[in-house]
């Protein structure tokens, strides 16, 4: 079974507006809610993908009693630690259109977000969490991504792939800074970064491909197994454990909508991994869902990963 891990959950409170004023009343033209979150995201495309999952992390108050229903609604397993101290955050993101150009009818789409910051956890609530992790076993695989919430320590990282490396369980980290560097030593089985955390990571400017591929290296001789390291419109880079490096170009297409694109590429690289071994196939398959979801309104659905798959 695959098992991810989001610290920081969310209810994504996503609205639109024809102009934005500040300090005046605006009102909607669209607005949703989505259950939000990098593992959650993971978990919802590998449901695409017909790969079952099981969410794991933190929940709080009656904002995460709506987000576990909204999971559920769509079809996933959930295991959460409920959280006493505070609610499950709510991102609010914002996007207008602005008039820049009145006589051209020049307009600028602009998205503004406003997060939440999530709940207080408690060393009793992050044992809890430590436990179901401890109940794994070697047939199954750990995605931990995204930011940490109040109470839980910068190392939680690096401590779940120490305790998954001693009962040989497989983890995908997808995270930035120091919770990324911290799981270096203890081998995690893929990380990945994009190009923009690779340049943080060594304090480079990082022009080419060529440079991706060193650094992506550097990252390997640090300790993790694989490297992907995605470029957004340019694909991705896969330095893995093979010694092979394995560079593909994303499809062409619109891109309308970023969030999510990176975690989507986690799953359709994971779902294609799991069905065949074979790096080349699950980089295609995580390029295509990366690209999927970043061509459309919300996250990637099987019928465009499928079809981005047939067309490469």
């Amino acid at each position: 079974m695959i098992y991810t891990i989001t610290f920081n959950p969310s209810l994504d409170y996503v609205v639109s507006v024809n102009e934005f004023e500040a300090g005046k009343i605006n009102r909607t033209v669209t607005e949703s809610i989505f259950a939000g979150g990098k593992g959650i995201n993971v978990s919802i495309v590998l449901k695409e993908l017909g790969v079952e999952s099981v969410a794991l992390g933190f929940v709080a108050g009656f904002t995460g009693q709506e987000l576990q229903r909204k999971l559920q609604e769509q079809g996933l397993n959930t295991d959460f630690v409920e959280v006493q101290e505070g609610h499950t955050r709510i991102n609010v993101k914002l996007r207008s259109d602005i008039l820049i150009e009145p006589e051209s009818d020049g307009i600028w789409h602009q998205e503004t977000e406003v997060n939440g910051q999530g709940p207080v956890v408690s060393e009793v609530e992050l044992k809890q969490l430590f436990q179901k992790v401890d109940g794994l076993s070697a047939e199954d695989v750990l995605v931990i991504s995204g930011s940490v919430c109040r109470g839980v320590p910068q190392s939680i990282y690096a401590d779940l792939v120490k305790l998954c490396n001693e009962k040989q369980i497989r983890v995908i980290v997808d995270a930035s800074s120091v919770l990324l560097w911290n799981v270096l030593e203890h081998a995690p089985f893929l990380i990945k970064p994009n190009k923009d955390e690779l340049e943080d990571l060594f304090y480079r400017d990082i022009e080419t491909k060529e440079e991706v591929i060193f650094y992506a290296k550097e990252l390997q001789n640090r300790g993790a197994k694989n490297v992907l390291v995605s470029l957004g419109k340019e694909g991705a880079v896969l330095v893995a454990e093979n010694g092979v490096v394995y560079e593909m170009e994303a499809p062409k297409g619109e891109v309308i909508n970023s969030v999510g694109a990176g975690d989507s590429m986690v799953a359709g690289f994971l779902a294609g991994y799991l069905q065949e071994n074979n790096y080349e196939k699950a980089l295609k398959i995580g390029i295509c869902a990366g690209s999927a979801t970043a061509f459309s309104e919300g996250l990637a659905c099987k019928e465009d990963i499928d079809k981005f798959v047939r067309n490469k």
